[in-house]
């Protein structure tokens, strides 16, 4: 099974002509399912509520998806955010459909010029056909087929959104595979908690299975875990391991950040320049962390108000915003841990 996250900013009546509504919350979540050669296509389209006026589930759409659609509806100050999110996140690959209210008329080169601007200059543009936006999702999905299976060989990480406890089966944790693959029986280590964990049972999509990877949307059964180990921006992987006889020796997967310097690709639509004492916020795989600008002797300098986890191996783009500033996105970053 091969699954395409794709974070969408637009209308509800645009993602339901491309996929079956399945979830509504911070946000709303459409899927669609085909059999290919290889086994079922899963496109599953991640559309934040309540944008502009909420940002967070703006991030975490796009800390899960691969590639991006947008309906333009306006060309305002909320549609230079949007393309400044995507770019932020390295989502180099995406369509726009231009849908402007009736009687109101939107320049096309215009839109493309933005989107050039922003550095997503490779992003197509389709009608408002949902059965042709999903073809060219299912385009997108074949190009970057190589990177997609590549992430399932990686090491383990999935960003939990939600858990609860359900009756008969215990404490569940879901979220999205970034990278690698979860089995049943697996044992785990859920940060920053430091707490352990064990793989009780898996479902994707509704169903059982012994495995999950990267591109899933999981729930996770676990034995052997304390409900207080998982927090928002809690993060499942794999334990380090350490066997001197069998000369196995595999450390975490992800790297504690709780100062770092910034390598920062400033958005062009954004004209603040950072100062010491400046407040940020980072976000990467689902973490959402405030840091404080310390120094900028010999590069940008942050202390972070809670650890921040990065990947050390692939490390996704880090969005770095500042919740005052117009537009919030400040732009990505690379992260070099000074403690």
């Amino acid at each position: 099974m091969t699954v395409l996250n794709i974070a969408m900013v637009g209308s509800d009546d645009l993602a339901k002509s491309i996929a079956k509504a399945t979830d509504q919350r911070d946000v709303h979540t459409y899927v669609h399912k085909e059999s290919g050669a290889d086994g079922p296509r899963i496109l599953s389209i991640i559309r934040p509520a309540k944008l502009p006026e909420r940002i967070r589930p703006f991030f975490n759409a796009l800390c899960a998806a691969r590639v991006g659609l947008v309906e333009v509806n306006a060309i305002d100050a909320n549609f230079g955010e949007v393309l400044v999110g995507y770019a932020s996140a390295g989502i180099s690959k995406g369509i726009i459909v231009i849908n402007p209210p009736n009687g109101e008329w939107i320049d096309e080169e215009q839109v493309k010029g933005f989107f050039a601007q922003a550095g997503l200059s490779s992003w197509m543009q389709c009608s408002a056909d949902g059965i042709e936006i999903r073809n060219a999702l299912y385009d997108l999905m074949n190009d970057i087929s190589g990177e997609l299976e590549s992430a399932k060989s990686e090491s383990l990480v999935v960003p939990i959104d939600q858990h609860f406890n359900v009756k008969g089966i215990g404490l569940v944790a879901i979220g999205y595979v970034q990278s690698g693959s979860i089995s049943v029986h697996d044992e785990l280590l859920l940060q920053p908690a430091e707490g352990p964990g064990t793989v009780k049972s898996l479902q994707v999509m509704d169903d059982d299975v012994n495995e999950a990877v990267a591109g899933d949307r999981v729930g996770i059964a676990l034995r052997n875990t304390k409900e207080d180990h998982l927090t928002g921006g809690s993060l499942v992987i794999h334990p380090a391991i350490e066997d001197k006889n069998k000369g196995i020796s595999i450390p975490l997967c992800l790297d504690k950040h709780e100062k770092s310097t910034l390598e920062l690709d400033i958005s062009p639509f954004q004209k603040r320049v950072l100062v010491v004492g400046d407040i940020v916020h980072a976000s990467v795989d689902l973490q959402f962390v405030v840091g404080r600008v310390e120094s900028l002797d010999s590069g940008l300098e942050i202390a972070w108000e809670s650890p921040l986890y990065i990947r050390k191996e692939n490390p996704p783009a880090v969005i770095i915003a500042q919740l005052d500033s117009k537009p919030r996105i400040l732009g990505s970053a690379k992260l070099t841990r000074l403690a």
